[in-house]
Protein backbone atom coordinates (compact mmCIF):
# COMPACT_ATOMS: atom_id res chain seq x y z
CA UNK A 1 0.00 0.00 0.00
CA UNK A 2 0.93 3.63 -0.75
CA UNK A 3 0.27 6.35 1.36
CA UNK A 4 -1.08 9.43 -0.30
CA UNK A 5 -0.84 11.77 2.80
CA UNK A 6 -0.85 12.43 6.36
CA UNK A 7 -2.36 14.82 7.83
CA UNK A 8 -1.42 15.51 12.27
CA UNK A 9 -4.35 17.44 13.02
CA UNK A 10 -7.78 18.05 11.44
CA UNK A 11 -11.34 19.05 12.40
CA UNK A 12 -12.61 18.95 8.89
CA UNK A 13 -12.50 14.90 8.23
CA UNK A 14 -14.79 13.96 11.13
CA UNK A 15 -15.40 15.14 14.33
CA UNK A 16 -13.50 16.46 16.62
CA UNK A 17 -9.42 16.66 16.76
CA UNK A 18 -8.00 13.75 14.50
CA UNK A 19 -5.30 12.84 12.60
CA UNK A 20 -5.94 12.04 8.96
CA UNK A 21 -4.43 8.88 7.00
CA UNK A 22 -4.94 9.35 3.25
CA UNK A 23 -4.08 5.83 0.92
CA UNK A 24 -3.22 5.44 -2.35
CA UNK A 25 -5.10 3.35 -4.93
CA UNK A 26 -8.96 3.67 -5.64
CA UNK A 27 -11.17 1.33 -8.53
CA UNK A 28 -14.13 3.48 -8.38
CA UNK A 29 -12.70 6.61 -10.04
CA UNK A 30 -15.84 8.67 -9.41
CA UNK A 31 -16.15 11.84 -11.16
CA UNK A 32 -15.43 15.49 -9.49
CA UNK A 33 -13.38 13.34 -6.98
CA UNK A 34 -11.97 15.53 -4.32
CA UNK A 35 -8.36 13.45 -4.08
CA UNK A 36 -8.14 12.38 -7.98
CA UNK A 37 -4.09 11.53 -7.65
CA UNK A 38 -4.58 9.29 -4.78
CA UNK A 39 -6.29 7.17 -7.18
CA UNK A 40 -3.35 6.15 -8.82
CA UNK A 41 -1.99 2.93 -6.58
CA UNK A 42 1.81 3.78 -7.25
CA UNK A 43 1.42 7.65 -6.33
CA UNK A 44 2.89 8.96 -2.98
CA UNK A 45 5.13 6.97 -0.62
CA UNK A 46 5.65 3.09 -0.07
CA UNK A 47 3.49 2.16 3.51
CA UNK A 48 6.09 0.50 4.93
CA UNK A 49 6.95 -0.23 8.63
CA UNK A 50 9.26 2.28 9.34
CA UNK A 51 6.70 4.92 7.98
CA UNK A 52 3.45 3.48 9.74
CA UNK A 53 5.44 3.67 13.24
CA UNK A 54 6.63 7.10 12.55
CA UNK A 55 3.19 7.94 11.87
CA UNK A 56 2.03 5.90 15.16
CA UNK A 57 4.51 7.83 17.15
CA UNK A 58 3.16 11.63 15.97
CA UNK A 59 -0.53 10.08 17.22
CA UNK A 60 0.98 8.90 20.44
CA UNK A 61 2.42 12.62 21.46
CA UNK A 62 -0.64 14.41 20.29
CA UNK A 63 -2.78 14.63 22.98
CA UNK A 64 -5.40 16.65 21.53
CA UNK A 65 -6.45 14.39 19.11
CA UNK A 66 -9.63 12.19 19.72
CA UNK A 67 -9.21 9.61 16.86
CA UNK A 68 -7.92 9.05 13.47
CA UNK A 69 -9.90 8.84 10.16
CA UNK A 70 -8.24 6.70 6.64
CA UNK A 71 -9.62 8.12 4.05
CA UNK A 72 -7.94 7.76 0.15
CA UNK A 73 -7.99 6.70 -2.71
CA UNK A 74 -10.10 3.74 -1.49
CA UNK A 75 -8.74 2.12 2.02
CA UNK A 76 -11.15 -0.85 2.10
CA UNK A 77 -10.76 -1.82 -1.61
CA UNK A 78 -8.77 -5.41 -1.28
CA UNK A 79 -5.42 -4.20 -2.16
CA UNK A 80 -5.35 -1.81 0.83
CA UNK A 81 -8.02 -2.97 3.58
CA UNK A 82 -4.99 -5.78 5.36
CA UNK A 83 -2.59 -2.67 5.45
CA UNK A 84 -5.48 -0.30 6.66
CA UNK A 85 -6.61 -3.31 9.21
CA UNK A 86 -3.14 -3.51 10.36
CA UNK A 87 -2.55 0.39 11.30
CA UNK A 88 -5.94 0.54 13.17
CA UNK A 89 -4.77 -2.03 15.35
CA UNK A 90 -1.71 -0.53 15.84
CA UNK A 91 -3.08 2.88 16.50
CA UNK A 92 -5.35 1.24 18.84
CA UNK A 93 -2.74 -0.59 20.60
CA UNK A 94 -0.93 2.96 21.72
CA UNK A 95 -4.59 4.55 21.69
CA UNK A 96 -7.55 1.79 23.05
CA UNK A 97 -10.37 4.25 23.17
CA UNK A 98 -9.57 6.36 19.66
CA UNK A 99 -12.24 6.56 17.68
CA UNK A 100 -12.33 5.65 13.92
CA UNK A 101 -13.43 7.40 11.15
CA UNK A 102 -13.08 5.53 7.34
CA UNK A 103 -14.25 6.88 4.28
CA UNK A 104 -15.28 4.40 1.61
CA UNK A 105 -16.66 4.39 -1.89
CA UNK A 106 -18.01 1.26 -0.99
CA UNK A 107 -21.72 1.07 0.84
CA UNK A 108 -21.59 -0.88 4.31
CA UNK A 109 -24.16 -3.73 2.20
CA UNK A 110 -21.42 -4.48 -0.28
CA UNK A 111 -18.70 -4.71 2.15
CA UNK A 112 -20.51 -7.03 4.42
CA UNK A 113 -21.57 -8.84 1.08
CA UNK A 114 -17.14 -9.59 0.75
CA UNK A 115 -17.46 -12.14 3.47
CA UNK A 116 -14.77 -12.32 4.22
CA UNK A 117 -12.27 -12.51 7.63
CA UNK A 118 -10.28 -9.01 6.94
CA UNK A 119 -13.11 -6.82 5.74
CA UNK A 120 -15.38 -8.23 8.72
CA UNK A 121 -12.33 -7.49 11.57
CA UNK A 122 -11.80 -4.46 9.87
CA UNK A 123 -15.35 -3.34 9.95
CA UNK A 124 -15.34 -4.08 13.73
CA UNK A 125 -12.59 -1.47 14.11
CA UNK A 126 -14.24 1.54 12.62
CA UNK A 127 -16.70 3.75 14.88
CA UNK A 128 -18.15 5.31 11.97
CA UNK A 129 -18.04 4.93 8.55
CA UNK A 130 -18.78 7.84 5.70
CA UNK A 131 -20.43 5.42 2.31
CA UNK A 132 -21.19 5.08 -0.58
CA UNK A 133 -19.39 6.72 -3.84
CA UNK A 134 -18.76 10.69 -4.51
CA UNK A 135 -22.03 11.37 -7.17
CA UNK A 136 -21.16 14.89 -8.45
CA UNK A 137 -25.03 15.38 -9.86
CA UNK A 138 -25.19 14.93 -6.07
CA UNK A 139 -23.03 17.59 -4.38
CA UNK A 140 -24.23 20.13 -2.13
CA UNK A 141 -21.06 21.68 -1.12
CA UNK A 142 -21.89 22.32 2.59
CA UNK A 143 -22.77 19.28 3.63
CA UNK A 144 -20.79 18.17 7.09
CA UNK A 145 -18.06 15.32 6.47
CA UNK A 146 -19.80 14.17 3.15
CA UNK A 147 -19.35 14.99 -0.21
CA UNK A 148 -23.00 14.18 -1.95
CA UNK A 149 -26.29 13.24 -0.82
CA UNK A 150 -26.17 9.88 -1.46
CA UNK A 151 -23.26 9.12 0.87
CA UNK A 152 -24.25 8.16 4.49
CA UNK A 153 -22.36 8.34 7.75
CA UNK A 154 -22.96 5.23 9.52
CA UNK A 155 -22.84 4.49 13.19
CA UNK A 156 -21.18 1.15 12.45
CA UNK A 157 -21.14 -0.72 15.76
CA UNK A 158 -24.81 -0.33 15.96
CA UNK A 159 -24.86 -1.26 12.08
CA UNK A 160 -23.11 -4.66 13.01
CA UNK A 161 -25.15 -4.72 16.52
CA UNK A 162 -28.90 -4.57 14.99
CA UNK A 163 -27.83 -6.12 11.17
CA UNK A 164 -29.25 -3.04 9.69
CA UNK A 165 -28.17 0.77 8.67
CA UNK A 166 -27.99 3.19 11.73
CA UNK A 167 -27.25 6.82 10.57
CA UNK A 168 -24.86 8.14 13.16
CA UNK A 169 -27.32 10.71 15.08
CA UNK A 170 -25.96 13.42 14.78
CA UNK A 171 -25.32 14.04 11.35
Amino acid sequence: MNLAGFYDESISNGAGWRAVLFVSGCPHGCPGCQNKIAQDYNYGTKFDEYKKQELIGKIKENSILKGITISGGEPLCKENIGEVLNFIKDVKKEKPDFNVWCYTGYTLEELESRNDETTNNCLKEINVLVDGKFEIDKKVPNLRFKGSTNQRILDVPECLAQNKIIPLSNF
